[in-house]
């Protein structure tokens, strides 16, 4: 009877597997689709005729997530790997723990650069109605450094957490006419803020200790700032490969 319930349960776990495969496929076909079916366009970035191609829909993209930040970050076992000779002597390595202090930050950017960063007040939890303030601090934030955008269409890009799926933030995204970019769940490849700003941002922290959250809020901020505007464009050009 043991076994054959752990054969259903491999069963059902294998369809849910190939369920979510196919959804992810189907997805990115749609959005591969729709990025042709905007097409590029050439357009003069310069006073001396020099011309790029654009895809349209990536011009109006925004995507965003959460992340925790703490004020000790141990580094990675690649950023502490140190060139040795032979003869050295062995270095002691004491492993370091995340302190638990921390604070929870929401970004959004595009292509042309970082847009909003909203850190969670203490005590606050991340739901549907916080997620809602915060997109109400993006849409001013839009406002003020994409002039235009408003007025000719937000494509916004998030994952499947509960809050960005609620009915008051679907309320909130169908008020303000923001096109939503639909997101496989657990396709890591095309969470954008995870592997291509997060990932470098607690490489930046490893190692480093922050006596407040003040301080490590200015770390970020600092680091954010610093970023070369190629950096965000690689990002978000490097959705049509992986559609």
């Amino acid at each position: 009877m043991m076994k054959y319930s752990e054969a259903i349960k491999r069963e059902q776990n294998f369809r849910n597997i190939q369920r979510k495969k196919r959804q992810s496929v189907e997805i990115s076909q749609i959005l591969l689709h729709r990025c042709q079916q905007e097409g590029d366009e050439t357009v003069d970035v310069g006073p001396g005729g020099d011309h790029r191609a654009r895809n349209k829909l990536l011009e109006h993209f925004i995507t965003g997530d959460e992340t925790w930040l703490h004020l000790s970050t141990p580094e990675t076992k690649r950023d502490s790997m140190t060139w040795k000779h032979p003869s050295s002597p062995v270095t002691k390595k004491f492993k370091v723990q995340q302190s638990a202090t921390k604070v929870m930050a929401t970004v959004f950017w595009d292509s042309r650069g970082m847009i909003l960063l909203d850190i969670l007040p203490k005590g606050e939890s991340v739901n549907a109605d916080r997620f809602c303030e915060t997109l109400d601090r993006l849409r001013h934030a839009v406002r003020r450094k994409r002039p235009g955008l408003l007025r000719s269409g937000v494509v916004l890009q998030h994952d499947n957490a509960t809050p960005h799926t609620a009915k008051s933030t679907k309320e909130w995204l169908e008020r303000y006419r923001w096109d939503i970019i639909p997101h496989p769940a657990q396709s890591t490849d095309l969470a954008l803020s995870d592997f291509h700003l997060f990932a470098p941002l607690k490489r930046h922290l490893g190692g480093k200790k922050f006596e407040d959250e003040d301080e490590l809020i200015g770390e970020v901020r600092d680091w954010f700032s610093k970023l070369d505007a190629n950096f965000f464009t690689q990002g978000i050009c490097s959705l049509l490969p992986r559609w």
